[in-house]
This record gives C-alpha cells, structure tokens and sequence, in this order.
C-alpha cells in the first residue's frame, strides 16, 4: 500500500492496488454502489442514505470511529461510470464532498468536510477485477496514529476482503 504524504496538508492519501478474484467488474461496481446492500456487510457504516437536494442525488453517511473517538459523518456526491478504453472496459466512480445547507452538521460527530475517491476496476483477464482506489479525506479532530497506522494495515486490507465476500452474496441475494 503505497501512502503518499502531502507536505502542504500534512494527511496521508491513500492508493490501493487490489484484486477481487472471481468478482467481476460490473458486480463489484454495483456492490460499491449499492448503499442499502453497504449496511448489510460493512460493520463501519452507522447511517448511510442518499436523498435528493435542489436536484441533486447527495449521500450522508455517518462511519463508526472506535471509542474514545467521535463518530465521523459524509456529504458527498458520487457518479458512476462505464469507459472503454481501447477496447478495455473500465467502471469508474468518483466521489467527493460537498456542502449542503439541508444536511447540517450533528451534536457529538466531526464532518469531514474534505473527502475525495476515485475507484477503478477492470476485468482481470480471468473472473476476477483488478481495483485502484485513490481516497483522501481530512477526519478533523485528533486521530491517533495507533488509528491511522491500523487503517493502512489492516483496515484497507480487510475492507478489499469484506468486498469480496459482499459480491458473493450480493449475487445470492439479487
């Protein structure tokens, strides 16, 4: 997992390199994009919907932090896109924050209000998809580095496996 530390900003940007073996790329997409089948699998999500403001599709979602910390909650907007690129079909959803008078801020959760990702996945070559993620956002508050470190070790790793069995069952269920 290479991290990269912005000198400006002081946070750490994470890029993720993975592979989903026997999920294909459409299934992993539609697994990502579906909020209500999100709170089946991740044990991280506390709130998590999309509604519309002023015409535009905005999803909350409140993530559970480990006590003694504060919950941390999104605004965000996403899109999802199908490319082929030189023959090679590519899902991309990009995400990023964004400010919505409707959606104020709650007692006792931080609001991130700087979150961006962007997520790639192509097919493999076999049954499977290779995933890039790239995701930065600024917590607020003081996270520790004992969190900080888990996340790259151990958090990033396991949420690729929590993926992966969430297609197998996403297409049990649907």
């Amino acid at each position: 997992l290479p991290i990269l530390f912005p000198q400006q900003s002081g946070l750490y940007e994470y890029k993720i390199f993975g592979g989903l073996a026997d999920c294909s790329p459409k299934l992993c997409a539609d697994v990502y994009m579906d909020l209500d089948f999100r709170k089946q699998w991740d044990q991280y999500v506390k709130e998590l919907y999309e509604k519309t403001y002023d015409g535009e599709k905005v999803i909350y979602w409140e993530v559970k932090y480990p006590f003694p910390l504060s919950n941390r909650d999104y605004v965000y907007i996403r899109e999802r896109r199908e490319m082929d690129i030189d023959g090679r079909k590519i899902w991309v959803v990009l995400a990023q924050s964004v400010s919505v008078p409707q959606c104020p801020e709650k007692p006792g959760i931080i609001r991130v209000k700087s979150y961006k990702q962007s997520v790639a996945i192509e097919s493999d070559g076999k049954t499977g998809s290779k995933v890039y993620i790239y995701y930065f956002d600024n917590p607020g508050g003081m996270i520790p580095s004992w969190l900080v470190n888990w996340a790259a070790k151990s958090g990033v790793p396991a949420f690729l496996k929590d993926m992966q069995k969430a297609c197998f069952n996403y297409s049990k269920s649907t």
